[in-house]
């Protein structure tokens, strides 16, 4: 089998699947993108034994954090690892605030709920002044971009100013420009 991305998880979770499924040692993750499997010596078991191990489910972990831009489309897809540390942005004339705040959820005496922590976030923006802009940790970066793009940024503009956020060390995610 070869995988369509080089995951090391992934390679180690199919190679599980398969063995539990059809035994010990029938599959063997090689590397990050291939799963050496042993197929059945007669050439009519082989499809059936495919066929069972086309759709073994997999409990895959979390994909690595990645933001992918299209700055010809203005596509920006944005998984669920993303996040940000605390940083300041200014460019050009737009601004963007981004304020976290954390919320305290908790449960009645003898209710037996537990007390969980949320985030609330409020943001502000604006289309004038070219102020700086600070984002405090935990801020997501989906809030961050959907204020920008309300405000009229240019696929260019968000992606200077990902770019920006990824030297400075404050986006903690993998950029990729399509």
């Amino acid at each position: 089998l070869d995988l369509n991305a080089m995951d090391f998880a992934t390679a180690r979770e199919v190679a599980k699947a398969i063995n539990s499924a059809k035994g010990a040692g029938t599959a063997q993750a090689m590397d990050g993108r291939v799963v050496q499997v042993k197929m059945p010596a007669d050439a009519a078991d082989r499809v059936g034994f495919l066929a069972d191990i086309e759709n073994l489910g997999l409990e895959l972990a979390k994909p690595a954090a990645k933001v992918v831009l299209n700055p010809r489309t203005g596509s920006v897809v944005i998984n669920e690892s993303v996040t940000l540390g605390t940083c300041a942005v200014a460019h050009g004339a737009l601004t963007v605030t981004v304020a976290s705040t954390p919320v305290i959820s908790q449960p009645n005496a003898l209710s037996g709920g537990q007390t969980v922590q949320a985030e609330k976030v409020d943001i502000a923006i604006t289309q004038q002044g070219g102020a700086l802009m600070q984002l405090p940790p935990g801020a997501k970066l989906a809030d961050v971009v959907k204020a920008l793009n309300a405000l009229g940024a240019t696929p260019l503009d968000l992606l200077a100013i990902l770019q920006a956020m990824k030297s400075a060390g404050a986006l903690n995610a993998e950029i990729e420009v399509i």
